[in-house]
């Protein structure tokens, strides 16, 4: 099964801690016998609401793994004992490394740096008005431009969060109710992790 994993460490953590990380994940991933196919350094971020210890910044790192839950629980409670770590997250992707891999992107990355709404902006031109005709029209954006929110692409969902971090309900987004739980799901995982705040339409940057 192949699993993305999200890791926020102290923002003072170096490079040499983050490579510790980076060679502890992939030490567990391979006493498993599974294979990490993506790490990924987003870099230090301001978090998009401060923990509840006051911690404002955090350093992301990313990875998509091949493994099997046995691994996971090992890794997270390697990840429990650091005193590095800040918040993580695990979430299983499927069975197709290949597809996963290929379809990665994200605006916080340097490496794989892009959205899903990128080629949709080009063709479209304005993402608000052509968000809100369909708002109007009560047809579902999302299924028109055959795109999924994803926690890691703000730019699928942020327009749908409120300036009080509430999450736009369908009958006025149009979005429909398959869609509309895969927004909530994305909006939920990106909270976890200090990319979107609960509380306000904040971003981490």
């Amino acid at each position: 099964m192949i699993y993305e994993l999200a890791v926020v460490a102290e923002a003072a953590a170096g490079d040499e801690k983050v490579a510790s990380l980076n060679e502890m994940i992939s030490a567990v991933v391979g006493e498993f016998a599974g294979e990490v196919l993506i790490q990924d350094d987003w870099g230090t971020k301001k978090l998009a609401q401060a923990t509840s210890e006051g911690v404002e910044k955090g350093r992301f790192l990313y990875y998509i793994y091949e493994a099997n839950t046995s691994c996971n629980t090992e890794i997270s409670r390697r990840l429990g004992i650091s005193e590095d770590v800040i918040k993580r997250i695990f979430i299983k992707l499927g069975a197709e490394a290949d597809k996963v891999v290929k379809n990665y992107k994200t605006p916080f990355s340097k490496k794989y740096n892009g959205s899903q709404t990128d080629s949709i902006e080009e063709k479209y031109g304005e993402m608000e008005k052509d968000r809100k005709k369909f708002a109007r029209r009560k047809s579902c954006w999302f299924a028109a431009k055959n795109i999924k929110a994803d926690w890691k692409d703000p730019a699928t969902y942020a327009w749908l969060i409120n300036e009080f971090g509430k999450i736009s309900p369908a009958r006025i987004s149009g979005t429909s109710a398959k869609h509309q739980r895969f927004i909530t799901t994305a909006i939920k995982r990106a909270r976890q992790v200090g990319i979107v705040s609960h509380m306000s339409n904040a971003v981490a940057e």
